[in-house]
Formats: C-alpha cells, sequence, structure tokens
C-alpha cells in the first residue's frame, strides 16, 4: 500500500511538472510571438520613415546591419524592387501574397504560412509606403524556438529540482499517510481516530470481530463441554488427524494407554501442537490398527497392557469420500474377560461336579436293575444312591444361591438380625457335627444387630463354622465373636485347624476351588461355600478378610456398616 502510494504520489508530481512547464512554454511561445509580430511592425514603421525620408537606397544602407528579419520591397503590381536576402530580379512576382494583397488594399497586411523559399514558418508583416510600393518585413519561427533552446537547460535544472522536491515531500506524505492506517487497534476498531473515508470499514471489522469472538466463544463453550464429557466416561476417547497426530485424548486413555512414565513424558508435550500417538503408546499393533483407519478401514481388537485387557474399535472420520482422521475407542475389558474365564472355568467345574454324583447313581442304579446285587447289599446300594443324591441337590442349591447373589436377585427382604443369637442358632445346629470331630464351638462378644437377610447371613455363619470344624484338629475349638466397632459390626469365625499355605490364599473364594482335592471326597461339600460367603457379604456391602498359618488355624472377619 505503501509503496502504491508513493509512487502514486509520484506520478501526479511528475505529470503535473510536465503540464506545467508545456504550459509554460506554449505560453512564451505565443508570448515571444506577439513579440515578434510587435516588433516586425516597429521595425517596418521605422523603415518606412527611413525609405520616405531618404528613398530606396535607405534599404541598402541597412542591409548589411538587420540580418535576423527579411526586408522586401515590392511595387504595387508585385515586382520585387528589393529582398535582403535574394536576388530581387530572380525572385517571382509577389503581388498575390495575401500580405501584400491586404495592405494594397487597406494599408497594412500580415500573415503566416510555410515559406517555400526558407523551409520554415514565416511571420510577414506589410506597409503600404506614400509612392505605393509595399515594404514587407518577415521573420521566421526559427528565432523563437532557438529562444526557447536558449531558456532550456534551466528549465530542465528547475524541473530536475522540483521532481527531486516533489519525490522527498511524497515518501514523507506518504509515512503521514500510512502512519494512521498502521497504528489502527484492530481489536477495538471504533475507538481509532482515522481517517473518515475509513470510519465504514473499520465499523464492519468491529461487527465481524463481535461476530468472531461470538463463535470463538461458542466453540470454546462446547469444546469445554466436550472435553467435560470426554473426562468424565470411562471408556477411552483419542481423537486423530490424518497423520497419526492426537488432537483429543481423554484421562481414561492416558490411564489405558500408558504406562505411567510414559505418561509423564506425554504429559510435557501435550503443550506441543498434534502429539502422536507414538508418543504415549508404542505397540505395533495399535499403530497398525490407527494406519488402517487413517487408510479408511474399521478394525476392532483386544489390546493388553500390563494386566490389562482393552477392546480397541479404531473408526476412520470420512471427508467428501476421504480419510481426515481417526478415532479409537478404547472398552476396559478385564473384569468381563475375567468374568467370561471365571464363566468358562465354572462350567467346566460344574458339568464336572454334576458328573461325578450322577455317574456314581447311574452305576449304582445299572446294577440293582441287572440284578448284580445281593439282596442284602440292596440297602446298602440305595444308601449310597441317596448320599449321592443329596449332595447333588445341595450342589444344585448352591449354584441357585450364587446365581440369586450374582443376580442381586433375592426373594428375601431385610430385617434387623441379631447376630449373636444367630451364631448361638448356628452352634445349636452343627453341635453333632462338632462332637465328631471332638471339637468345641464357642460365642462371644455382646449382642449386635445389622440389617440383613437372615437365611442367609445363616448361611453365611454355617459354612464358616462348617469349614472350621471340617478342617480342625481333634479336640480344637470355633470361636465365633461378635462385637460392635467404631467401623460396624464385626463378626469373625477362627479355629485351631490346620490352616491355609500363603499360596492359596488369593484364590480360596473361587468358585470349586479347593486347596488339597485329595481330601476334597472325604471332607464332602460342594467347593462353593466360601464362594457364597463372599457372595452373601458383597451382597450386605460387608467387607471380608481372611488370616490364616498353616498348622496353627484360620481367621475369616466380617465387617458390616453401620446402619443408614
Amino acid at each position: 500500500m505503501r509503496k502504491r502510494i508513493f509512487i502514486s504520489m509520484s506520478l501526479v508530481a511528475i505529470l503535473t511538472v510536465v503540464l506545467s512547464i508545456t504550459a509554460l512554454s506554449l505560453i512564451m511561445y505565443q508570448q515571444l510571438t506577439e513579440d515578434m509580430e510587435r516588433e516586425l511592425s516597429n521595425q517596418a514603421f521605422y523603415l518606412q520613415a527611413g525609405v520616405t525620408e531618404s528613398g530606396a537606397d535607405y534599404l541598402n544602407r541597412i542591409e548589411g546591419a538587420d540580418r535576423e528579419s527579411r526586408i522586401t520591397l515590392i511595387d504595387s503590381a508585385g515586382k520585387v524592387h528589393f529582398d535582403n536576402r535574394a536576388v530581387a530580379e530572380a525572385m517571382e512576382n509577389h503581388g498575390d501574397r495575401p500580405e501584400v494583397k491586404e495592405a494594397i488594399a487597406s494599408g497594412s497586411g500580415h500573415d503566416v504560412r510555410l515559406s517555400e523559399t526558407v523551409g520554415s514558418y514565416t511571420y510577414y508583416f506589410a506597409l503600404r509606403l506614400d509612392d505605393g510600393n509595399i515594404l514587407r518585413v518577415a521573420s521566421t519561427t526559427d528565432s523563437i524556438l532557438a529562444a526557447l533552446a536558449n531558456s532550456a537547460p534551466t528549465m530542465l535544472g528547475i524541473i530536475f529540482v522540483i521532481l527531486c522536491i516533489a519525490v522527498v515531500f511524497a515518501r514523507y506524505q506518504t509515512r503521514l499517510i500510512v502512519r494512521p492506517i498502521n497504528e489502527i487497534d484492530l481489536e477495538n476498531p471504533i475507538d481509532n481516530e482515522v481517517y473518515d473515508e475509513l470510519a465504514p470499514l473499520l465499523i464492519r471489522i468491529h461487527h465481524q470481530n463481535d461476530s468472531i469472538k461470538n463463535q470463538i466463544k461458542e466453540l470454546q463453550q462446547k469444546k469445554q463441554e466436550f472435553d467435560e464429557i470426554t473426562e468424565k466416561m470411562a471408556e477411552g476417547l483419542v481423537v486423530m488427524d490424518d497423520l497419526g497426530n492426537i488432537l483429543s485424548i481423554n484421562k481414561s486413555a492416558l490411564y489405558f494407554l500408558g504406562r505411567e512414565e510414559r505418561q509423564q513424558g506425554f504429559a510435557l508435550q501435550r503443550g506441543r501442537e498434534g502429539p502422536h500417538l507414538s508418543v504415549l503408546n508404542r505397540s505395533l499393533s495399535l499403530q497398525r490398527m490407527v494406519n488402517t483407519a487413517l487408510t479408511g478401514g474399521a478394525t476392532e481388537e483386544l489390546f493388553a497392557e500390563g494386566e490389562r485387557q482393552y477392546q480397541i474399535r479404531a473408526t476412520p472420520t470420512i471427508v467428501e469420500g476421504k480419510a481426515k482422521g481417526a478415532i479409537l475407542l478404547i472398552l476396559d475389558v478385564t473384569e468381563q474377560q475375567k468374568a467370561e474365564q471365571i464363566r468358562r472355568e465354572f462350567t467346566a467345574n460344574v458339568s464336572h461336579e454334576l458328573k461325578t454324583p450322577l455317574t456314581a447313581i447311574s452305576g449304582y442304579a445299572e446294577l440293582m436293575k441287572d440284578g448284580m446285587v445281593r439282596q442284602e447289599d440292596i440297602t446298602a446300594f440305595a444308601g449310597k444312591i441317596y448320599d449321592e443324591s443329596a449332595g447333588l441337590i445341595a450342589l444344585v442349591e448352591d449354584i441357585i444361591r450364587l446365581s440369586q447373589l450374582d443376580e442381586r436377585n433375592i426373594p428375601f427382604v431385610m430385617t434387623e438380625v441379631d447376630l449373636k443369637k444367630l451364631a448361638n442358632k448356628v452352634r445349636e445346629k452343627l453341635a453333632p457335627l462338632a462332637a465328631l470331630k471332638n471339637v468345641q464351638i464357642e460365642v462371644q462378644g455382646d449382642g449386635s444387630t445389622v440389617m440383613g437377610v437372615e437365611t442367609l447371613l445363616e448361611e453365611l455363619i454355617t459354612n464358616l463354622c462348617d469349614n472350621a470344624i471340617k478342617y480342625n484338629r481333634e479336640n480344637g475349638t470355633v470361636c465365633i465373636l461378635v462385637s460392635d466397632e467404631n467401623e460396624g459390626t464385626l463378626l469373625s469365625v477362627e479355629d485351631t485347624g490346620i490352616g491355609i499355605p500363603g499360596e492359596h490364599h488369593d484364590r480360596i473364594f473361587e468358585r470349586f476351588y479347593r486347596v488339597d482335592k485329595s481330601h476334597s471326597k472325604q471332607t464332602g461339600g460342594t467347593g462353593l461355600g466360601l464362594s457364597i460367603v463372599k457372595h452373601i457379604a458383597g451382597y450386605h456391602r460387608a467387607g471380608i478378610d481372611m488370616e490364616s498359618t498353616p498348622d496353627k488355624g484360620t481367621r475369616f472377619t466380617i465387617l458390616f456398616p453401620k446402619r443408614p
């Protein structure tokens, strides 16, 4: 802009100077022409006086003195009698010359024309003498042009000086014009005191700024809402551009994909624009999924990071038929995978546990059907069938109970349950089994009530005490303690039995898990007792803990929360 203004102002100055000089030259030319015509007229009258007084010889005397003007004496018939620049006898008749005709008619005459003799424009002035002859004086434009040529160096110098001044002034004026424009505050355009011509533009800029601010505010609000939503998502979300650079990522995705040291390294680079996904995780399978998505394909795979399992879905973002980026949706399926593994193991264990008694029952029944059992042994066989059937029924009932606890589909309502009273009831119920093992059951502590399902709590205490009796030593003890604590109501069952080795502590609550599988047939049970205990405790929002030392005993502690 500054350059254009400077060039424009310089051209205007140059054009002004050229036009001024041209006009001045024309004026000077006109002035010189008028001066020349006046001088010719004066000269003619001067010569007329001389010729009148001294005769035609007067012209011969001044012929050498005045060579700038051409002097010609012509009679009334047009014959030339004298010419100071040519031989009069050789000249043609001048009677047809306009200035001669006019002088004969009116006493004086003038004309301007291209002279065939000298080859330039000539000014003629003719004056009629008293004797009827015509005295003509002429001068060419060469004298005028010569005068102009003499003044040309001075004029060119003046022109150069004027142009230099104009250029300097144009540069200075350009800066003055542009400076207010350069100093315009575009953030607050209407507060600027600048040219009135710019007011409409500044007003439009002001409105445009308001519109942009509103759009930015709306976009920021939407981005904030998007960030708040994605940050609270349990699923991981990663948005990438067409080069795999991260545009947006939530905390879940950071936790899922990055180990601690990588998260710290990534946090240092999040301020940069578009860190690549490989900064966070360098897994080749993950990069392969991203590359597939960036080429327009959708993929879904299981991805392992440490001990966690994630299901990752990579989807391309298609704009005008081309992939412009990709979106990763990451789901933590560790628990689902574990649940699926437990389900498979549970199915296999149930199949095994059901098949064992059913095989025994089928075998005994087949022997009796085929008459291969003696009459006196039928009662014993029937007893074995009964025992296997009872075990099978107990197993089915435990499976149903676990299913109800898993689905929290308990057909009972919660009431206030006195745990000490319930512990005494269990002690009486298990007294015959304890007597067979010479184990003594003790109930200690103060009476305390909790909100719960009485039948489930009774089953919980029964399962714990049943295991404490079965795996106890001869003349051992089982102690049931009920007490009020600051955190809630405490129920513990402690025995003096064989204890549980440390390598089994993490798995004793698994379904069908037995510490000593070789003695499972001797002790009986379904292998679901402790699993049911854990689920019943969880149903009542109670925490369960176990402490066990081999050859010293085991203690199970359950802490019920205070009633709301």
